[in-house]
Parts: structure tokens; sequence; C-alpha cells
């Protein structure tokens, strides 16, 4: 695998979205110095980076639309740390143990013309860093059942939450009910979908509900 990687590098050559550099997609140094999320979100939800920040926009958008599952790794190790932090706090003060990994999920068009899911590529390399077993991933309990506008495209707010509406469903309810839940989302900007998500998962017996997403 390091040499076809080594020669796919050499064919195509990759250099990092922030400085430039070669041979890394986005570098240490430069995913380590990007900027943290600091516009104010819900207090069950958790963001890593300024989505203003335009090396990270261009990361989800690869990620997202390019299927880039390098930058899916890359994310997972930086938002583990993060899940970590929280949870550390949260299993000692809220009893917030064993919870369950859960991506957002894509309408059934939407995965057949992307081909993939790029929150449950981000959930499948979380679990290959819990080593420690502290969450497991389910990501065939909450789908989308109605296919809706992009919410990028929508900018009233009350517009969005209308776009929203009994956009999710469960299946297999007995996986989670009672349970404790992390929802995993690459970017929210109104919470709008995290929201809808929550309320769903909640009336289907879940426990307690956070969310992580890449970028705010």
């Amino acid at each position: 695998m390091g040499i076809f990687n080594t020669i796919l590098n050499l064919i195509f050559p990759v250099n990092c979205l922030a400085c430039n550099k070669k041979g890394e997609i986005f570098c240490f140094n430069c995913i380590t110095n990007t900027p943290n999320a600091e516009r104010e979100t819900s207090r069950w939800t958790f963001a890593l980076y300024d989505y203003r920040h335009l090396p990270i926009k261009k990361a989800v958008w690869l990620l997202k639309y390019k299927n880039k599952k390098k930058i899916a790794e890359i994310f997972a190790e930086s938002l583990y740390g993060k899940i970590n932090e929280e949870l550390s706090d949260l299993s000692i003060f809220e009893n917030f143990r064993e919870p369950i990994l859960i991506p957002i999920p894509l309408s059934k068009k939407r995965l057949r013309e992307r081909g993939y899911n790029q929150t449950e590529l981000i959930c499948k390399e979380l679990i290959k860093l819990d080593t420690e077993k502290i969450f497991t991933l389910e990501k065939n309990v909450l789908i989308k059942i109605k296919e809706t506008e992009h919410q990028a495209r929508i900018r009233n707010r009350n517009e969005r939450l209308k776009n929203l509406i009994g956009t999710f469903g469960v299946i297999n309810e007995n996986k989670i009910k009672d349970r404790n839940i992390i929802l995993i989302d690459d970017v929210t900007t109104t919470g709008s979908t995290l929201n809808e998500a929550r309320k769903t998962l909640k009336q289907a017996g879940a426990k307690k509900i956070i969310a992580f997403t890449l970028a705010h």
C-alpha cells in the first residue's frame, strides 16, 4: 500500500490545502494551527473548526463531493481528541457512558448520486481510532426518509426549519432505546439538521444526545 501511494503521489502530486507543502493533503502544522470554531452553537453541539477558514471549507468540499477519504482520516484524528475531551467530563457528571455513534444520513437518491456518505466515512475512521472501545457505531438506525433542498441554498432560518420537518426516521428502535447518542455531521450552520435528527431520536427512545461536527 505504501509503494502504491508513493506511485500515486508521483503521478498525481498532493499539496497541503493550506500551505501548499508537497506530500500531504493537510500537513500536521496547518491542521494544528487551524482556527477553532468560535461562533455559538447549542450547548449539546461541539464543532472543531471555523468553516470561514478557506482551507477547511476546501477540505470539507473535497471530502463531501470528491470522496477524498484521506481527509476523513485527518479530520477523525482531531475529532477523536475532541470527543474524548468532552466525554471525560460527561461520563462523570452526566453519566454519559457507552455512547453510540450515529452519522447524519443522506437520502437514498443523494447516496446513489454520490456513492458514499461523508459522515459515515468519518465515523468509520473514529471506530478505527477507538482502541479502548469507548463507543460503537450504528449506521443503519437513523435514516433520511424525505428528499430535501440543500440547507446551504436556503437563506431564511424559518424556511430551513420547514425544509427539515419530517426528514428523518428511525429503524431498529431497540438499538437506541435508553442509550446515549453521539451524532456526527460535517458542518453545522443554524443547527437545524442536528436539531431535527435529535428530536427524531428522542421520540424513538434515545437517552441523552450530543453532536460533534467538523466545522461551524
